[in-house]
């Protein structure tokens, strides 16, 4: 089907999770599902954070609904609580987007003892498909889209070290954890389809999105125009986080999409339109899914296809 990035497919009728929907790509995920009707759920550790955030989508949706999640992926033991304190009875889409950026951080560890990146990116999000799945399962034929990355190309799992323990590079742990994203995002689909399940699960990623590409938002994002212009000879290849978005809407509210599909930006998986990619083998291998499924399970203590129906 024909697609408009900026007028994507109406959703007045979808309710949306973001997480990670205050700031970054999120922020502008949210935006575009709310300029699309949808009802907006912000999932933020900070409510300030969210109260800004929704004030900056409502100077360009006045009418927008947008609400706040408090949430912590870091902290496990949050999530059943988060989930069951937000004010809706269903979510059509569950967008995974919130993580720890590339920033170079030390090694450290969560409350569980699990690497932090790991445990923020990957085993967050696995835990909290989980607890959200009454309430996907109240909504026909339901969607999770995983916010992966382009980091993840010349990325592997070491699954004999998916802490990182004996090796810690930042940018290679960083890797490896939106890889792992997106090895459970294919292996859930795979899991539901398998269970017959109407939900499906999809994977995005936003190609090369820069803050100096990006339109400024009052409270969410500054963009000085120094910075803009310096920018600019970027934006032949890489693009701002307005537009590293688009694949993530579009996986969550075209009609046409399919689960276990992979949307990406148009120009050389960097810039552009989104469109359907295929994924590199060592992004969906079946083995190394399962394996990272089944560590996954024992680090959180819950299985998201385990309550998967049709």
């Amino acid at each position: 089907m024909s697609w408009n990035v900026h007028r994507p497919a109406r959703a007045e009728h979808l309710t949306a999770l973001v997480t990670g929907g205050n700031a970054g790509i999120g922020y502008f995920i949210a935006e575009q599902l709310a300029e699309a009707g949808a009802t907006v759920v912000l999932g933020s550790r900070s409510a300030a954070k969210a109260v800004a955030a929704r004030d900056a989508i409502r100077i360009r949706v006045p009418q927008a609904r947008v609400l706040h999640m408090p949430l912590d992926l870091s902290d496990l033991s949050s999530l059943k609580a988060s989930v069951e304190g937000v004010e809706v009875d269903r979510l059509d889409v569950a967008v995974f987007n919130a993580g720890i950026a590339l920033d170079d951080p030390p090694r450290r560890l969560n409350a569980d003892g699990h690497e932090a990146m790991l445990a923020t990116n990957h085993l967050g999000h696995f835990a909290l498909a989980h607890w959200l799945t009454p309430l996907l399962e109240a909504a026909p034929a339901s969607r999770i889209v995983t916010m992966g990355s382009f980091a993840t190309r010349s990325e592997r799992l070491d699954l004999d070290d998916l802490q990182c323990a004996r090796s810690y590079d930042p940018k290679q742990t960083y890797g490896r954890s939106k890889l792992a994203q997106m090895s459970f995002a294919f292996e859930l689909d795979r899991r539901l389809r398998a269970a017959g399940s109407d939900r499906l699960s999809l994977v995005a990623h936003p190609g090369g999105a820069l803050d100096s590409l990006t339109p400024p938002r009052p409270g969410v994002h500054v963009n000085p125009l120094p910075r803009r212009l310096l920018g600019l000879p970027a934006g032949v290849v890489l693009q701002g986080k307005n537009a590293g978005a688009w694949p993530a809407v579009r996986a969550a509210l075209d009609p046409e999409a399919v689960g276990g599909q992979m949307w990406g930006p148009r120009v050389f998986g960097l810039r552009g339109e989104p469109r359907v990619e295929r994924p590199q083998p060592h992004m969906t291998d079946v083995e190394t899914a399962a394996r990272l499924w089944d560590a996954s399970v024992e680090m959180t203590g819950v299985d998201p296809a385990a309550s998967a129906s049709s």
